[in-house]
């Protein structure tokens, strides 16, 4: 039976070969319908951000006609989200009025001036909106995890960090800083996809495959950080963003609510989900009671 032949758009073949045929079609279908269930999901998600994205705007003509200057940090481990983040933040502003600064590793000369002159020369003017993708916080946890600083150099950041933030602030910059906290196991399958996505492979770097192995240490630095630098004038805020689209929403509300400006949706929700945005001395106290349950930090 297997072996009768039977014509199929000109073609012959045996009921086997029919039969797997079949199969492989509906395999096919299924591919297909998963792949356009997740471009509707992803095409909701896009559509959800855009009122904010348009609040955004509106925020951004507030810093323009009063000439206020805003700087927006966004920190956190490799694979948390913040590139993601920040394009969509950016993607309907008007380009003439922000900037992304992303700055590599510091020049000879750089290094042998005062530590926060290269950002300083990147911050913005009047009605301008400057976003860090990392920040001089990379002093605080990039560079002490690797040996890029000196415990001396580390510990002068440290005390000097939040008085240089006062000063920003008490002149008049509006200073927001983020940090996406990611968990390692979301993290892990970040890097994965990395690795084996030929369009996300140029993202992984030598650094970002040593993260994993030195998760605790980013951890104890990120406890430090938070710890010290989290002041009233220059707050932390956490985001949770194991859920990229939620981190995203909720890093354009906090955002949003750091300046006030007259808000054209009034039927909007601005009000951070709790599960999602942390305060930086919330994430400090949900770290210690980790620690002291466990024994170690697990954030």
């Amino acid at each position: 039976m297997d072996q009768q032949l039977i014509e199929v758009d000109g073609e012959r073949l045996t009921v086997a070969e029919l039969i797997d045929r079949y199969h492989h079609a509906l395999d096919a279908e299924k591919r297909l319908k998963k792949e356009a269930r997740k471009a509707l999901r992803r095409r909701r998600r896009e559509q959800a951000l855009k009122p904010y994205q348009a609040e955004l705007i509106r925020m951004q003509n507030y810093l323009e006609e009063t000439g206020r200057r805003m700087i927006i940090l966004f920190e956190g481990r490799d694979a948390s989200g913040k590139g993601g983040t920040i394009r969509r933040v950016t993607r309907y502003m008007n380009e003439k009025h922000y900037r992304v600064v992303a700055l590599g590793k510091p020049t000879n000369e750089q290094r042998s001036q005062w530590f926060f002159q290269r950002y300083v020369t990147h911050f913005p003017r009047g009605g301008e909106v400057v976003l860090f993708d990392r920040s001089w916080y990379n002093r605080a946890m990039v560079e002490p995890v690797f040996g890029f600083c000196t415990p001396e150099e580390y510990k002068n950041f440290m005390r000097g960090v939040t008085g240089f933030e006062k000063d920003l602030v008490r002149q008049g910059t509006i200073l927001v800083k983020l940090y996406f906290s990611v968990t390692k196991e979301e993290q892990a399958r970040r890097f994965e996809r990395r690795r084996t996505d030929p369009l996300r492979q140029w993202k992984l770097s030598e650094v970002d495959l040593q993260a994993q192995e030195r998760w605790d240490d980013f951890t104890t630095q990120k406890y430090e950080m938070l710890r010290k630098t989290h002041t009233t004038h220059a707050p932390w805020t956490v985001i949770r963003s194991n859920d990229k689209h939620l981190a995203r929403l909720n890093a354009m509300k906090v955002i949003l609510n750091a300046v006030p400006y007259d808000r054209g949706g009034s039927d909007l929700d601005f009000v951070p989900d709790p599960d999602i945005v942390l305060s930086g001395a919330r994430e400090v106290e949900l770290m210690e009671a980790e620690r002291l349950r466990s024994g170690k930090f697990t954030a």
